[in-house]
């Protein structure tokens, strides 16, 4: 009856917290959505800008080289040349890329690494492409970009022309020579302007991009604050309701967090208490660690609710005849243990015996099918105050352990325990035939 009515508390509490908070939630979402939209951006702008300074600077390096190796003819330059200019051609084949239908991920990404960009910023050179490509401002600076694709496509066939040219060695010819260093100069101007152009515009963008952003942040933060200042009132005037709300979740944790939910037993953590506070005390005491033995049989055959049912029917089968500093819990699974105060060897073998027998005899039954239920019982009796809790679980455990190697459905004492001897069932009824 208090479980069934904590339970539906608990569903009523969450779906009213759940109903509290999810306002607060959603705004917190939002904005945690734009910030993290904005920081995209951001850096995504930042990677482009970050990217032209790579790809202006390689083309005046491309440039460079060139006039050096139209002036010696020296192939080192020729190759420092070719080197300067793969990087704002695999800029371009990315953006050739991005504007395929479909776009072509992979030869963009590719082509920015190529480029020299960052391998981190290359995911976000190409988010920005194609989802911010009608807008204004990045519209105007991809045009500053193709703008320098004939330009490249000429510098890329000035050197070929210029190889051939020194084939035969220097060119001799001295208005050559300062036609092609004067076009090269030309080149080297146009794409200078461009690029500056393409800077300032995705500088100019991003300030935009900045304070739309950082107003609608602010909106969303007064919209936070409102519901923030809304919800507290309401909660000043239901905190009476609150209040014994908190009270019966109080009680129910405090049950719930000493107590086994589907037996009503004690669990791991107040049986761990309570022989902790025994140890520490003068007397002596006794533990009956217990493990069904058909357990496994009934969950496989019969499924977990049957396995619950039976839990449910052993541990009132153990509360059984118990006195009322006895302590019965169930440390897990089909895992029992007693504590026994002051409680003599013998009579902590007669009682374990008992549970055996009381096993023996209990049948259980689920949809017209019955199983015959016994428990391997492991006895430790502690009578020294120095014994760790971790000690006494230990010995506890290894005399059921035993027993379970022994056979199953019987009483093993540990093995501390010299001055007890254990007789067998077999060896008590035949015992009892005599007299």
């Amino acid at each position: 009856m208090f479980r069934g009515t904590a339970t539906s508390t608990k569903g009523r509490s969450f779906l009213h917290v759940i109903k509290l908070v999810s306002p607060f939630v959603t705004v917190v979402v939002l904005q945690a959505t734009i910030a993290g939209f904005s920081l995209e951006v951001m850096s995504s702008v930042r990677a482009y800008v970050a990217g032209e300074a790579m790809w202006s600077r390689s083309q005046k390096n491309a440039i460079y080289f060139l006039n050096l190796y139209l002036h010696s003819g020296e192939a080192g330059q020729f190759a420092q040349y070719r080197r300067s200019l793969a990087v704002p051609i695999g800029d371009e084949y990315a953006r050739w890329a991005l504007e395929r239908d479909p776009v072509d991920i992979e030869t963009a990404r590719v082509g920015f690494l190529q480029g020299g960009n960052h391998p981190d910023d290359v995911p976000s050179l190409i988010w920005l492409f194609r989802y911010f490509g009608g807008v204004s401002f990045f519209q105007e600076a991809i045009r500053e970009w193709t703008a320098t694709d004939p330009m490249l496509l000429e510098l890329s066939i000035f050197g070929e022309v210029i190889r051939n040219d020194l084939k035969n060695g220097p060119i001799r010819d001295n208005g050559r020579l300062q036609l092609l260093s004067s076009r090269l100069s030309e080149l080297n101007s146009q794409f200078t302007k461009h690029a500056n152009r393409f800077s300032t515009v995705l500088g100019e963008g991003s300030r935009t991009i900045k304070l739309t952003l950082t107003c609608v942040n602010i909106a969303t933060a007064v919209t936070l604050i409102l519901l923030l200042i809304w919800h507290t009132r309401r909660l000043v005037l239901q905190r009476q309701l609150f209040e014994d709300a908190l009270h019966e979740e109080k009680e129910r944790l405090a049950w719930q967090a000493s107590h086994d939910w589907l037996t009503g037993l004690a669990n791991r953590r107040a049986f761990e208490a309570r022989l902790q506070s025994e140890l520490d005390g003068a007397g002596s005491l006794a533990l009956i660690l217990l493990d069904l033995d058909q357990f496994k049989t009934v969950n496989d055959t019969c499924g977990h609710l049957a396995g619950d049912r039976l839990l449910s029917q052993v541990s009132r089968l153990l509360q059984r005849g118990r006195q009322s500093h006895d302590l019965v819990a169930r440390l897990g699974g089909d895992e029992f243990c007693m504590i026994l105060p002051q409680c003599s060897p013998l009579d902590a073998v007669d009682i374990a015996e008992r549970l055996r027998k009381s096993f023996e005899l209990f049948n259980f039954a689920w949809d017209d099918r019955c199983f015959g239920v016994t428990v391997s019982i492991g006895v430790a009796c502690i009578s020294d105050r120095n014994t760790t809790l971790e000690e006494a679980m230990h010995r506890a455990d290894a005399a059921c352990y035993r027993a379970k190697e022994k056979g199953r459905n019987r009483v093993q004492v540990d093995a501390a325990r010299s001055d007890v001897i254990v007789v067998s069932t077999q060896q008590r009824e035949i015992a009892g035939a005599r007299g």
